[in-house]
């Protein structure tokens, strides 16, 4: 052998080793990343999932608390992400999200799967006493106002609880109104001495006709008086994410009406069980209430 072979085939047996000894790097740069926002997940809180796949995917979907996920590719970051949430009754502790990609074609038709586990932790939620009494047809209905609570509840039921494949929203969420709340979400609220359930939105201090504008893009799924709820704006904003705006005195807005963010939906008012002018906001994942504060702290992509 050369002495030019013999220094060739020292150099590639040098390669050879340090690509070795480096190899778990390599491994741990192509493996499944899952990233949240926020870092810290709690009962009630909205949660931004961002995950990095080992391949080039096609698709992604997954699967977290026993709610389905269909994952939007960002080429911004590389990553693939998806809005979901915690429902306020959750116990604290570990869950796992699972995961399944589909390869894209020139990388081979195979089905990558994944599951990582996350802590959920405990938020702290306040109880407040209402002062303002509240007519007596919300606490002790009459037969006639009965139906008509039922028939609230079955549309509600019916509307409430769709799940629309494409997702509307993009970009972070804005507030409906610029305006102090008077009540946040979670609270335990005393009406008449009774305590209700727990409240499952916010409530902004506004006055009657205030314009109320849509949190974000979507498709108005509702737009219509209910017992309870009085003026009701329900806008479906993909995924089965859904933003309520409750009491409205006015509409600005018709069912099937496609909408953007900002744009003017409704004006305030007092309108069904209210203690007086406000406007009541509540956000709707897939059956479950999620904290709007926390959802307008979110950094959402605009992809």
């Amino acid at each position: 052998m050369s002495t030019n072979s013999f220094r060739h085939l020292r150099d590639l047996l040098i390669v050879i080793v340090l690509l070795s000894s480096i190899h778990p790097k390599i491994q741990a740069a192509t493996s499944w990343s899952v990233q949240t926002e926020p870092a810290r997940l709690v009962n009630g809180g909205p949660v931004l999932f961002r995950v990095k796949a080992p391949a080039r995917l096609q698709s992604l979907t997954g699967s977290w608390l026993d709610h389905q996920l269909t994952f939007s590719f960002d080429p911004k970051t590389g990553t693939w992400f998806v809005l979901a949430g915690v429902s306020l009754e959750t116990t604290p502790g570990p869950y796992a999200i699972e995961l399944a990609g589909e390869r894209a074609a020139r990388s081979g038709s195979a089905r990558l799967t994944f599951t990582h586990k996350l802590l959920v932790g405990r938020a702290k939620y306040p109880k407040i006493k209402v002062p303002l009494s509240v007519d007596t047809k919300f606490t002790a209905p009459t037969p006639e106002q009965l139906q008509q609570i039922d028939e609230a509840k079955k549309i509600k039921q019916d509307y409430l609880n769709r799940v629309t494949p494409e997702r509307e929203w993009a970009g972070s969420f804005i507030t409906p109104v610029k305006a102090p709340l008077s009540d946040v979400f979670g609270s335990q609220r005393i009406f008449n001495n009774k305590t209700s359930s727990p409240h499952l939105g916010l409530d902004f201090r506004v006055p009657s006709g205030t314009p109320v504008g849509a949190m974000n893009d979507g498709i108005v799924l509702l737009a219509r008086p209910l017992f309870f709820e009085g003026n009701f704006v329900v806008i479906d904003h993909g995924q089965g994410l859904l933003s309520l705006y409750l009491h409205l005195s006015d509409f600005k807005v018709k069912e099937g009406e496609q909408v953007k963010r900002g744009q003017e939906i409704g004006l305030s008012g007092g309108t069904g069980r209210a203690t007086g002018p406000h406007l009541h906001v509540a956000i709707r994942w897939q059956g479950t209430y999620l904290d709007p504060a926390r959802l307008l702290q979110l950094r959402l992509p605009t992809s």
